[in-house]
């Protein structure tokens, strides 16, 4: 019984765990970026915003990280909530005038836009200290590799 008792808990956890991780593929991210006009924003190309997406989520469209301050961070940018989205749960500006949860769509439309208000607002991609320590400043252009777009 309590074998069985321990599957069934197992496996409801691994089904919960799956359900809220949703990785796009790179190929499948640039098309998107390139749909919304990324490519060339404010001087910075797909390979910029590959490398952004993949260093700041690995693509992960539904990640969700809480930071030490109380303010967590959404989506494939990881967007933070303290002055970008509204969580509901921190203190917020809310400077994109979103949901944080839209932050988490899989057509990145939200996300895509809050990005660009980000990048306009100052300090372009610098704003991500995971690109100024990862992808500024380096050949990138290996991230479009394969993508037919």
């Amino acid at each position: 019984m309590t074998k069985a008792l321990f599957i069934s808990l197992v496996s409801c956890l691994l089904v919960v765990n799956q359900a809220k991780v949703h990785v796009l593929r790179r190929c499948e991210v640039a098309k998107l970026m390139r749909q919304e006009d990324l490519d060339g924003y404010e001087g910075y190309y797909l390979s910029d915003w590959l490398c952004l997406a993949f260093v700041e989520s690995g693509f992960n469209v539904s990640k969700i990280n809480e930071n030490a301050d109380g303010s967590f961070d959404y989506g494939i940018f990881q967007i933070n909530s303290h002055y970008w989205c509204n969580d509901y749960q921190s203190h917020t500006e809310n400077l994109c005038h979103v949901d944080c949860q839209e932050l988490l769509d899989s057509n990145l439309l939200a996300a895509i836009n809050c990005a660009k208000k980000i990048v306009s607002a100052g300090g372009g991609m610098n704003n991500w200290i995971e690109w100024k320590l990862h992808c500024l400043g380096r050949p990138l252009s290996y991230w479009m590799t394969g993508c037919h777009l």
